[in-house]
């Protein structure tokens, strides 16, 4: 659960996954309730959550669960991090933090957001 959290998942094809509270009759916390909604279906959510089912890493890249499926996560996720170190820190930044801050909100209040850190950026040496 903690990698839902993640902003990018690298996962081999042979990975198990699983969300395995509904085993010891609990449900997922640390977020899941919220981190899970942004990376899957309900339908998909509500089938992981409730039966516990292990799934491999291939799996949960056609579910969405993880960004790739790679034979090397940790060799893809340097190459990954290797390409976001070469663009602008300031709209790294940014782009997180409007995806963070608009993901579930309002197409308005989207735009707004937008626009307000566009300017920013606009506006300094980046």
């Amino acid at each position: 659960q903690i990698a839902l959290g993640a902003d990018m998942r690298f996962a081999t094809p042979d990975c198990k996954l699983s969300i395995m509270e509904a085993k010891w009759g609990l449900i997922p916390d640390m977020s899941a309730s919220v981190t899970l909604r942004e990376l899957v279906r309900i339908d998909v959510a509500k089938e992981l959550t409730m039966t516990g089912r292990i799934i491999t890493g291939e799996e949960a890249a056609e579910l969405g669960l993880v960004t790739r499926c790679v034979a090397d996560p940790m060799e893809e996720s340097i190459k990954v991090a290797e390409e976001i170190v070469a663009r602008s820190p300031d709209s790294v930044a940014a782009t997180k933090r409007l995806y963070q801050e608009t993901w579930v909100a309002p197409p308005a209040v989207c735009l707004k957001e937008e626009t307000l850190i566009q300017r920013q950026l606009l506006a300094s040496y980046n």
